[in-house]
């Protein structure tokens, strides 16, 4: 079958682009084709500086023919209706149509339709400028005095199909006068010469040959491993760094990797400041000394150009832009150590934090009074987490953090133990930022998490109260995130906090502190908000752990809760005891029960609550139920006030044979009226008997 090539040659597109691009291309190129008919067998798409590249196999040679039953109007209708007929289905007349019988409807016209497939090249040929044209590039430009716009100026279209065994045909086409063809060119330095391709194979074949790895993976592989050899040749370690490789990778394409020194004088600054100056300004990798972990006089640069002098120049030119940064930031931080943590402070009062909630000295302030508050319920010494609070923003307005934003928390560490502060205050100035995504560390320090709660818990407040809550994809505010870091600092140190009076203490701090600047929401009606969207991020994250998303719904629907802790521990007790037998089927019981009453409930239009009247029971099986009900009720009850989940569902597991013997030997509908009504308040006994511990409505099978 024919294989597509599809090369878009360009200028250079920045490296933060490229993969995503690359997906780009695949899904608008695929989709396209499979909505013509075109189904491929595999689709594999590449980036480099210079070129986007798609290589799709497995294609057919064209469309599949078609058959279509149009049917018409009947026999014996308007010839207006008729002649509309056979326009629309391309007939001459109606002997080339056949007519269906139809004993109840009547005879009607019926056409067969054939249309036969058109080539794949003639399809792709429409296809393919259309995904040229309209590509979602985030920035594009325009050059010369075409229409195009593209991300870089286009320079050439590779686009080739047919069977690996053939010489493969070009696609015709043309964008904005740049003619499809089967000519690209190799690296910019070591090979600009034309290169005529055929296949994906023999394409990437004479990439090579001409310096141009197109694999993005195996260029990342080269350069990992050629910087690790490097540094362990001259007794080194290479400090790892996935996004700086990623981006490197994107930034050549025929990776050389190099080692340059700079002036050990430069250690006395903190290792991470060295890091950020090296990797922001040079995109270059640090190493360190194996033996003592901390960083060594050396980096490690990768080139796109294989040099004459081995690479001497440009090792030279990078050790002098090099030096000059690190001068740079070893005068910010000498400069910034002159100046005590609170003696910035002041000038927080002139930066306003967001215009409806005041100025960043006003939140420090909400941030330190609802930081006390926490101090005692998470273990933390008072006076600490109040140092800790008035100090945790400071390093904003230091300079190596207005050179290096990615920085913050880690400066006002490193500052705060150079003017001698407690290693916990100075610990919670860097750890109050974290968790900054799910793969970051949460605080265990009891200062670091009372200071990180109230942050949070005071972003959340804040623009819950001033209406800017999450709309769809759009968070500015990254309130998502904050919500998240709240649920896992407080899961992951088993906190036992009820929310519901955080939030409104951070409210009231907010009215304390800044003053009334507009009419806040309630404190009720926020908290009930606010927790809502808690337990939307609640279920993310059990999500991802693996819990069953039913089983949450199933322990969230019992009410707005604000304990997360106790609701992890009953989704946890509520997925064990479904595990058991008694778990399964005395599920399939109460969701028979609830399912009878929703249905007799809409038929009659009311709600047979409240409990049952026991001089109605008929049946010895009633009775045993009821007395089932109220005992396990009153043990499941008592279990769930003492945090005994595992006690509740056994308590609640005691139903089983009460509810199998009734839905075995009594009939629910009874003909007699009142008994049928107390039987069905009977069901609901069991329905509010379970909710003691579940939901069991909400729950799957």
């Amino acid at each position: 079958m024919p294989d597509l090539l599809l090369e878009l040659f360009s200028e250079e597109i920045p490296a933060r682009m490229q993969a995503r691009a690359a997906e780009d291309l695949t899904s608008m190129v695929t989709n396209r084709l499979v909505d013509a008919g075109l189904v491929y067998e595999a689709a594999t798409a590449f980036a480099t500086p210079r070129r986007l590249a798609l290589a799709i196999q497995g294609l057919p040679a064209k469309q599949p023919d078609l058959r279509e039953e149009r049917k018409g109007p009947r026999v014996g209708a308007p010839d207006k209706a008729i002649q509309g007929f056979l326009k629309g289905a391309g007939l001459d007349d109606l002997s080339q149509a056949t007519i269906q019988k139809d004993p109840k409807k009547g005879d009607f016209y019926v056409a067969l339709i054939e249309k036969p497939g058109r080539p794949a090249i003639d399809v792709l040929a429409e296809i393919l400028p259309v995904v040229v044209r309209t590509f979602p590039w985030p920035k594009a430009m325009r050059w010369g005095t075409g229409r195009l716009t593209w991300v870089r100026p286009l320079h050439a279209i590779v686009a080739t199909f047919g069977p690996e065994t053939e010489d493969p045909d070009i696609v015709p086409f043309s964008v904005d006068g740049i003619a499809s063809g089967d000519t690209t060119f190799g690296h910019r330095f070591l090979a600009p010469e034309k290169i005529r391709v055929k296949h994906f194979d023999d394409y990437v074949e004479k990439l090579a040959a001409a310096k141009v790895l197109l694999d993005p993976a195996r260029r990342r592989a080269i350069v990992l491993a050629d910087a690790k050899s490097l540094a362990f040749a001259q007794g080194f370690e290479l400090v790892e760094d996935q996004g700086l490789l990623d981006e490197v990778s994107g930034l050549v394409e025929w990776p050389v990797v190099l080692m340059g020194s700079f002036d050990p004088e430069f250690l006395k600054i903190p290792d991470e400041v060295i890091r950020s100056t090296i990797r922001a300004n040079q995109k270059c990798f640090v190493v360190r000394n194996p033996g003592t972990g901390t960083l060594a006089p050396k980096f490690v640069l990768v080139s796109n150009n294989e040099a004459t002098d081995g690479g001497k120049a440009i090792v030279a030119g990078n050790e002098r832009v090099i030096r000059a940064r690190l001068s740079d930031a070893k005068f910010f931080y000498e400069t910034d150590l002159k100046t005590r943590l609170e003696e910035r402070l002041p000038k927080f009062e002139n930066i306003v934090f967001h215009e409806k909630l005041g100025t960043q000295a006003e939140r420090i302030a909400r941030i330190e009074r609802l930081a006390v508050e926490l101090a005692p319920k998470v273990g933390a010494d008072v006076d600490k987490v109040r140092r800790a609070a008035r100090l945790c923003k400071a390093d904003l307005l230091t300079e190596v953090v207005g050179e290096f934003p990615e920085l913050q928390g880690f400066v006002g560490k490193t500052y705060a133990l150079a003017q001698g502060e407690d290693e916990s205050v100075a610990a919670a100035c860097e750890e109050h930022y974290k968790p900054q995504g799910p793969a970051d560390r949460v605080p265990t320090d009891p200062v670091s998490v009372a200071v990180a709660l109230a942050d949070k818990l005071d972003t959340l407040v804040g623009f819950w109260a001033i209406d800017e809550k999450p709309t769809g994809s759009k968070d500015p505010f990254a309130l998502r995130r904050a919500a998240l870091g709240v649920i896992r600092i407080v899961l992951e140190n088993s906190l036992r906090l009820a929310l519901v009076p955080l939030i409104g203490k951070a409210r009231d701090e907010g009215l304390a502190v800044t003053g009334p600047k507009q009419a806040l929401p309630e404190a009720g009606p926020l908290a009930a908000d606010l927790l809502a969207f808690f337990a939307d991020r609640l279920k993310v994250q059990l999500r991802e752990q693996g819990a069953r998303h039913d089983l949450v719904d199933a322990v969230l629907a019992l009410g707005l809760q604000d304990d997360l802790v106790k609701i992890v521990r009953r989704v946890e007790a509520l997925a064990k005891f479904l595990d058991s037998d008694d778990g399964k089927n005395l599920l399939v019981g109460v969701k028979r029960a609830t399912n009878i009453l929703r249905i007799e409930e809409k038929k009659d239009g009311v709600r047979y609550e409240g409990p049952a009247d026991r001089t109605l029971f008929r049946a010895d099986e009633e009775r045993a139920l009821a007395s089932a009900i109220t005992e396990a009720k009153a043990r499941a009850t008592a279990a769930v006030g003492a945090e005994d989940f595992s006690a509740a569902m056994a308590a609640i597991a005691t139903l089983r044979p009460a509810v199998d013997a009734f839905f075995e030997k009594v009939t629910v509908n009874a003909d007699e009226a009142p008994v049928r009504a107390n039987r069905l308040r009977l069901l609901d006994e069991i329905r509010a008997a379970t909710l003691a511990v579940a939901d069991f409505s909400r729950i799957e099978g």
